[in-house]
Order: C-alpha cells, then sequence, then structure tokens
C-alpha cells in the first residue's frame, strides 16, 4: 500500500524539521513545505545524511495560488496529501502604537491566511478521500496574549477559531481537524537569545525546562494517526505547565 503523504508548511525550521522526522519515522511519505529554495536544498541534503528521504516543495503560503501549484506539484510526485501541518509563520513584533499596518498585515497574512489557502486546496482530496488530518500549529501566545505581540496573538488565536469551525463542517467526512499551542521550544529562535533572558524565560517554566521539537512532533504523530479519529477541534496545550487554563 502506498504510503499517506503528509505536507508540513514551514517544515525546514526548528520544530518543522522535528514534525517531519516524526512522521518520517511513523511511515509517512513527508513533504516540508519551504520558500527559500537554496536553504530548503541544504536541509534536504542534511536530512538525506540523517537516513530521512523528505521531498520539499515551495509555497508562499500567504497566496492562494502559489500554494495551489505547490499541491499540484506534490500530487503529481507523491500523491494526494491525507495529512496537512500548517506550521509557517513569522514574528513581527511591536507594540500597537508603534506597530504600522505592514507589519500587521505581513503576520496575519503568513500565520492566519496561510490556513485557508493550505486547507481549502487540500480539502477536496480530502473530501473525495473521505480522510484527512489538518493539525494547526499555534502558540501560547494565542491563549494567553503576549505583550508587543497583538498580530501574531491575533493570528495564533485565530487559527483556533478556524479549526473548531472547519472541524464542525467535516466531522462526518472522516477529517479532523485539531490545534497544538506549543510554549516555548529550543530551536535557534530561543537558543540565541541572551542567556540571563533565556533563563529568566525557563524560571517561569514549572517543568523547568524549554520543549523541545520532538515534544511537538509526539503530538503531531498522533492526531495524524488514523486511530485519532475521535479527537477533533482541539486545542493541545503543551507549554510545560506555563499557561494552565
Amino acid at each position: 500500500m502506498d504510503k499517506q503523504v503528509a505536507w508540513v508548511t514551514g517544515g525546514t525550521g526548528g520544530i518543522g524539521t522535528g514534525i517531519c522526522r516524526a512522521l518520517a519515522d511513523a511511515g509517512y511519505q513527508v513533504v516540508a513545505g519551504y520558500s527559500n529554495e537554496e536553504k530548503a536544498k541544504a536541509w534536504q541534503e542534511e536530512q538525506k545524511k540523517a537516513g530521512y528521504d523528505l521531498g520539499i516543495s515551495y509555497a508562499d503560503v500567504a497566496d492562494f495560488d502559489s500554494v495551489g501549484r505547490s499541491l499540484a506539484e506534490i500530487r503529481e510526485n507523491f500523491g494526494k496529501v491525507s495529512v496537512l501541518v500548517n506550521n509557517a509563520g513569522v514574528t513581527a513584533d511591536g507594540m500597537l502604537k508603534k506597530l504600522d499596518v505592514d507589519k500587521w498585515h505581513a503576520v496575519l497574512r503568513t500565520n492566519l491566511d496561510s490556513v485557508y489557502n493550505t486547507s481549502k486546496n487540500c480539502l477536496d482530496d480530502m473530501l473525495a478521500e473521505g480522510y484527512g488530518r489538518i493539525i494547526n500549529i499555534s502558540s501560547i501566545n494565542a491563549e494567553k496574549g503576549q505583550m508587543g505581540q497583538t498580530n501574531y496573538s491575533a493570528a495564533k488565536a485565530g487559527m483556533h477559531g478556524f479549526t473548531k469551525a472547519l472541524a464542525q463542517e467535516t466531522a462526518k467526512k472522516g477529517i479532523t481537524v485539531n490545534t497544538i499551542s506549543p510554549g516555548y521550544i529550543a530551536t535557534d529562535m530561543i537558543m540565541k537569545i541572551k542567556e540571563e533572558i533565556r533563563e529568566g524565560i525557563k524560571a517561569q517554566i514549572p517543568v523547568g525546562r524549554f520543549g523541545e521539537p520532538e515534544d511537538i512532533a509526539r503530538i503531531v504523530v498522533f492526531l495524524a494517526d488514523e486511530k485519532a479519529s475521535f479527537i477533533t477541534g482541539s486545542n493541545i496545550s503543551a507549554n510545560g505547565g506555563q499557561f494552565m487554563h
């Protein structure tokens, strides 16, 4: 039987890499979405050396037609997408008083419009197959808010509103839609923060450590499984106890 195809947007980043590898280990044919071709090809070679044969596909996730072209390429080269992981995201922080409109729209388009673009493009195939898994990677800051991140917090919270609505539309169609809200994960972005600031953040996490990409990846694999069919419209918080609600 052919492998199920999993498409991970933002797949070449820190969390994305963990998700791609975990899905590959679970038996999926994984395709990582990317925006920078040179970096993506170097990433793909690095994964091969580590024993992972992962596909890559370019898409500007903020552009509906670009996403459609990427999906067509994936369908031709690998098959129909059964598992969609919306992991692509950007930040453009600033207090609202000084946050210009371009930064607002850049974050909303990449972090929230992208979820519509990918889900809409994948949905017809999933409906035709009577099966699908859509997993949206949100953030702790969608749940609690974060000063200086009105754009990011709004976009990531919007992802879960989208999740709950689409989950109701597809519940009887064999398609589940869920959200994961990571806390602080030990990616390059976090580890580049000054040590004293980083230690201050860690001190706020009850389990006493930052998360690892694998912590999020394991949840993705669980939700992607055929046996996770009774879980839909949910948000799973994975933040080490930093925000409980």
